[in-house]
């Protein structure tokens, strides 16, 4: 006599491995990873699971020669703080800047829109972890994979020089 309870576990772990394959196909073909155990060096810092789904904080446009589109994305804790014109942000907040090369559309020509992705950064706020970089701990991910160190030595100094009046965060939240 079989279990009606094992025809419906077998139903739902059906259901639940193809819904796990769905989301790990979709990923792929937006060329992410839906788990990266990869960190960067110095720091330590990954890519935030579900960090796509966050809100947007602002877009940005980077002149040559880098000529990317940007935008900048934040988990509750920055866009709240940001929103509210609070800083220092709080331990917690994180961004994470999105950034294409930027092309004409092939529909709009007077359009700009993302071409090739170049790269995801993340900065994750935590004054005591971090402390030697001004509360933030950086990450410079290509293709899902941290950038080398000689790159991320480079981040505090560029954001302390040019950011400091603004907890370092060149984004401002853009209404």
């Amino acid at each position: 006599m079989s279990n009606p309870n094992s025809k419906l576990h077998r139903k739902y772990s059906a259901a639940v491995a193809l819904a796990a394959c769905a989301s790990l196909a979709m990923a792929a073909w937006a060329g992410e990873s839906t788990v990266t155990t990869a960190v960067s060096p110095i720091y330590g810092v990954s890519l935030p699971q579900g960090y796509r789904q966050w809100e947007l904080i602002a877009p940005a446009l980077e002149d040559a020669p880098l000529d990317e589109l940007r935008t900048v994305l934040g988990n509750k804790l920055a866009v709240d703080a940001l929103r509210a014109g609070t800083l220092p942000l709080p331990d917690g907040a994180i961004l994470v800047k999105l950034a294409w090369k930027r092309q004409r559309s092939a529909a709009f020509p007077s359009a700009t829109v993302p071409g090739e992705p170049t790269t995801v950064q993340v900065m994750v706020k935590d004054s005591h972890r971090y402390a030697a970089s001004g509360g933030w701990g950086y990450g410079r991910f290509i293709h899902g994979q941290p950038a080398d160190e000689a790159q991320h030595k480079t981040c505090y100094a560029c954001h302390q020089a040019r950011a400091s009046e603004h907890d370092d965060v060149f984004t401002h939240y853009a209404p």
